[in-house]
């Protein structure tokens, strides 16, 4: 998600700088023979139009020619960052800088890689050099705001996006990452404002619409649905606008109250987006089958029992209220609220390429040593979110599959699942496009309600094997009695009470999800749409009885809560 949109507004606005005036010449190309100059000028002009493949062939070609050659390398470690080949880019890059060293592009460029690859304080240092060494271009602030905001320190961030643009106003790129950093630090009025300034000097800038949707706290006009329109009715609309463009519709003709259409615009959206992605059902459903296979049995008592009280993990589906849950519990003095970190996933995916097996076929064998020793790098990894506060929260939206080797690492920790009624929380993941392929299931009702079957499965699995360890947080009770729940929910957590967890919208921590802005406004009570939908949700609704999947098979008795 960010990883991929760093790359991508890096390597645009590299070629555009390729020739920036503050830079000494590259290489010329009247230094190298005929045929590697005009090899380099044509992978310049492929890089420019997408064709990456291409553009790696010229380049070994001049490379082969001109080994030295400081604008190959430049251009390689673009293609390569266009490729996701992180490694291959700093390669290249580092090389080219070697014998440029201060050249703002080739700086930005590497900073950029990077960050790609966890170094954040080195990236960043190249991107602040860059800036430095480019100080009137916008490009280079831009760069330094992306990397700071990839980095969630977002006031530093926002400082460098509106250095950016006071050099240039109309730089559309800064304006969008500007109203996202913004809206991450609770400035949503400021965010809108931008967002509305562009599309008045802008009306087709689909991000900057999508952005307004995303929000969910700008209610669209009749004459923002006039506007969508128009701008749909185009012929010569790109495909990754027109996915923007149509969820954004949908949800401004929610918004104007004709649901009828809305879902109708939906169904077009989702179907344009599902072609475009994989995903398969029986894959997920295998998934979901090993990993309950593997914890049904007996594992190796822990080594040390209290290992991992610090973390507080908030498992969910997707658009289930798992950040307002997790808003909650940061608003607690002694929690930090981590948000979507990797680092679990990363350590799974890790001690599989160590075994040479996938997780979870290695469960069985492993031992309590190597439990153990899993927990305690999981601690050292997110030794950063306990240097204010001693709890945090680790809110990865894939967790609850899991959950059984959290626990089997640190026994200590508490585990959250937040939830909310299965039909709202699908149809919600229905009217969301993402920006990442873990939830490539969401474009399909079918593949939807399978994948929410298979989450509800585990969570079964998880809380009859450790009920003391995990809490089911329920949204709708949430909302029905607010201080009772949220009492349940640190009573849990072994946390004291503590008011502030009630006014958990006032809070100033940085909120990186799409529920950035929602958050920050007081719980309401009306946000259910499924009755508004009427029968469009039928089918939905007849799909999850059919999977076995009812509010009363997995929200439990208020009793139990």
């Amino acid at each position: 998600m960010a990883s991929s949109t760093m790359i991508r507004s890096s390597t645009q606005e590299s070629l555009r700088m390729s020739g920036h005036p503050a830079a000494p010449p590259l290489q010329a190309q009247s230094a190298l023979s005929p045929a590697a100059a005009q090899h380099l000028a044509e992978a310049r002009g492929a890089l420019g139009r997408g064709e990456l493949e291409h553009a790696e062939r010229l380049l070994v070609h001049v490379l082969a020619l001109a080994p030295t050659c400081t604008e190959a390398h430049r251009l390689a470690g673009i293609a390569a960052l266009m490729g996701n080949n992180v490694a291959k880019a700093i390669e290249h890059l580092r090389h080219a800088l070697a014998t440029r060293p201060d050249d703002p592009t080739l700086n930005m460029n590497l900073g950029s890689a990077l960050i790609e690859t966890g170094a954040a304080d080195a990236g960043l240092a190249y991107l602040q050099r860059a800036s430095e060494l480019a100080p009137q271009d916008a490009a280079s602030w831009y760069n330094l705001g992306k990397g700071l905001q990839f980095c969630a320190r977002m006031e530093s961030a926002r400082d460098a996006l509106q250095q950016a643009l006071s050099i240039e106003p109309a730089h559309l790129q800064a304006r969008n990452t500007l109203a996202t950093v913004l809206t991450s630090l609770g400035d949503t009025a400021a965010a809108v404002a931008i967002h509305r300034e562009t599309l008045r000097r802008q009306p087709d800038c689909a991000t900057a619409w999508f952005a307004l949707a995303n929000m969910k706290v700008e209610p669209f006009s009749a004459d923002d649905v006039t506007g969508l329109h128009a701008q749909l009715a185009r012929s010569d609309l790109p495909d990754d606008a027109r996915l923007l463009l149509g969820f954004t519709l949908a949800q401004a003709l929610e918004d104007q109250g004709d649901h009828a259409r809305a879902f109708d615009v939906l169904g077009a959206a989702n179907a344009m987006k599902r072609r475009n992605v994989y995903w398969s059902r029986d894959e997920e459903r295998a998934r979901v089958e090993a990993i309950a296979a593997a914890f049904t049995g007996s594992l190796p008592a822990p080594l040390d029992p209290t290992l991992g009280k610090e973390a507080i993990f908030v498992v969910c589906m997707p658009r289930s209220g798992s950040t307002l849950t997790e808003q909650i519990l940061a608003a607690h003095p002694q929690v930090d609220g981590a948000d979507e970190i990797l680092d679990l996933p990363q350590l799974l995916d890790e001690e599989s390429a160590r075994r040479g097996k996938a997780f979870p076929a290695w469960v069985p064998e492993a031992s309590a040593d190597d439990w153990h020793r899993l927990g305690q790098a999981y601690l050292a990894r997110t030794r950063r979110w306990r240097q204010q506060r001693p709890r945090f929260t680790d809110k990865n939206v894939d967790n609850w599959a899991y959950v059984g080797a959290a626990l089997a690492m640190l026994p200590g920790a508490r585990v959250v699942n937040s939830r909310r009624d299965p039909l709202e929380t699908c149809f919600a993941l229905y009217r969301q496009l993402f920006g990442n392929q873990s939830v490539n299931y969401s474009y399909d009702l079918d593949d939807i309600v399978d994948y929410y079957a298979g989450y509800a499965q585990l969570s079964k699995l998880w809380q009859q094997r450790h009920p003391a360890q995990c809490f089911d947080h329920d949204y709708e009770a949430l909302q029905a009695e607010p201080e009772a729940q949220i009492r349940r929910l640190l009573d849990f957590c072994e946390l004291p009470f503590d008011s502030a967890c009630l006014a958990f919208h006032q809070s100033s921590r940085t909120v990186l999800t799409i529920s950035a802005a929602q958050v920050r406004q007081p719980l309401r009570r009306d946000t259910a749409r499924s009755a508004r939908y009427g029968e469009k949700l039928d089918a939905l609704r007849e799909k999850l009885r059919a999977a076995g999947v009812s509010w009363s098979d997995v929200r439990p008795a208020r009793g139990e809560e």
